[in-house]
């Protein structure tokens, strides 16, 4: 038999498609490599939209805003010291992009103006914090991306 440049092509297109194929099909079936949805209930989520909207614009104009300090026993997040912190209701919840199990929330029940996240369930890396509440039947939300 004789190996002309016609096959060499041939089974060069052969093998580059089957790395290439190799690749995907790892890539896609591999647990490794999962990627998460932002959310589970995204289409919901999408719907309330405007509710988040006019929460963010309550907060952005409060005239002492939501405040997150990193410390040694956690994570605080100061409310403004003008609300009464009884009369502060809603939740805080934490998202770890790079892991679903990770992701958390904890209600907001406080005696003072701050919630303390406690530093054991934080581990390092970036979270995005959501803060959503309501004070006096207005409701007020709070995002932002951490590096800790």
């Amino acid at each position: 038999m004789k190996f002309n440049w016609g096959t060499g092509i041939v089974i060069s297109i052969i093998a580059f498609m089957s790395f290439i194929m190799y690749f995907v099909i790892t890539m896609s079936t591999d647990k490794r490599f999962k990627h998460d949805l932002v959310t589970e209930k995204y289409y919901q989520k999408e719907l309330a939209f405007q509710k988040q909207i006019d929460a963010t614009q309550n907060a952005f104009k409060l005239k002492e805003k939501i405040t997150l300090i990193n410390t040694l026993e956690g994570l605080q997040v100061l409310f403004p010291s003008n609300f009464n912190p009884k009369e502060i209701e809603g939740k805080v919840f934490l998202y770890r992009p790079s892991n679903k199990q990770l992701d958390f929330e904890i209600p907001i029940s406080i005696s003072n103006t701050y919630l303390l996240v406690p530093e054991k369930r934080l581990l390092d890396g970036r979270w995005n914090i959501t803060v959503s509440w309501s004070y006096k039947n207005t409701p007020y939300l709070f995002k932002k991306e951490l590096n800790l």
